[in-house]
């Protein structure tokens, strides 16, 4: 039986919601550097908005540096604002020729911080996934009229809910035990 359309558009959304997700977590500090971190910080350079990813190269320095190095060293004192603007928990250092960021140790009242944080993000998540489903079920309710047809293609819709709800909760365990590793 081919894949009903409506059934493919509504994989298509979870799987936007699980990369978005994702990518979320992927920001948070977890007491290691990562380039992640820093690379969607908004730097005004050149009379407008970049991402520092667009004006700078960013590396790992170890694991409690990241080194940040605009490719024109004009901008410097930009980058410096931008990432200081961004408020991201770390201290920023210019030496002239580079900026690093300096994460501070993870103490255990700041990895609860942020497991409130992971926790926020997947509900935010499945909301987002509830909404797609929601409109996709009005859909399938209003449009199919076979019904044998509608009742197979809302059990498809509510396994792959199911089945994506098991994927963010997966995920937010994963990023909870990282963040709460010593």
């Amino acid at each position: 039986m081919p894949t009903d359309p409506r059934l493919a558009a509504f994989q298509q959304s979870a799987e936007k919601v699980i990369g978005h997700l994702l990518t979320e977590f992927s920001r948070l500090q977890t007491g290691r550097a990562s380039a992640a971190l820093v690379e969607h910080i908004t730097v005004d350079a050149y009379g407008q908005k970049q991402q520092l990813k667009a004006v700078a190269g960013v590396s790992i320095g170890d694991s409690k540096t990241i080194v940040v190095q605009p490719w024109d060293r004009s901008i410097m004192g930009d980058v410096e604002r931008g990432m200081q603007a961004a408020d991201i928990g770390a201290t920023v250092q210019n030496d002239g020729s580079v900026i690093r960021v300096i994460l501070p140790a993870m103490n255990q009242e700041r990895r609860e911080q942020l497991v409130k944080v992971v926790a926020k993000l997947a509900e935010e998540a499945k909301i987002s996934l509830r909404q797609q489903r929601q409109g996709v079920h009005d859909k399938i309710k209003t449009e199919e009229k076979d019904e044998d047809q509608r009742f197979t293609l809302l059990e498809a819709l509510d396994t792959s809910t199911k089945d994506t709800n098991t994927r963010i909760d997966e995920a937010k365990k994963q990023k909870e035990e990282e963040l709460m590793k010593v």
